[in-house]
């Protein structure tokens, strides 16, 4: 896909791995996976958020584009580890998830 035909891109982190370029068309998707997981999160479902937090990683690595590593760009949004804690991740929520709409 062409860089002008991507939308404004965003830049996310995901924590121990680097910076992403994602495409603003693409964050829908990930807003609903974002939502599954801030549900997962209110109701305590271990299962199900480890589930929504790997699918929220996988789409982004799956849709975005790597910066390198040397880049400085600063982050638009910070995604945390997959293998983050129930608690840590919650304490990263704000009012919209992760992920605002």
């Amino acid at each position: 896909m062409a860089a002008e035909s991507r939308g404004c891109p965003v830049i996310v982190r995901l924590m121990g791995e680097g910076q992403l370029d994602v495409a603003e068309e693409d964050l829908p998707a990930l807003n609903s996976l974002d939502d599954q997981l801030e549900s997962a999160i209110e109701t305590g479902d271990e299962a199900t958020f480890r589930t929504a937090l790997h699918a929220l990683l996988e789409n982004v690595r799956k849709v975005g584009r790597p910066l390198p590593p040397d880049s400085l760009a600063p982050s638009e949004l910070i995604l945390p580890p997959a293998d983050a804690h129930i608690d840590e991740v919650r304490s990263m929520l704000g009012d919209e998830g992760l992920i605002p709409d």
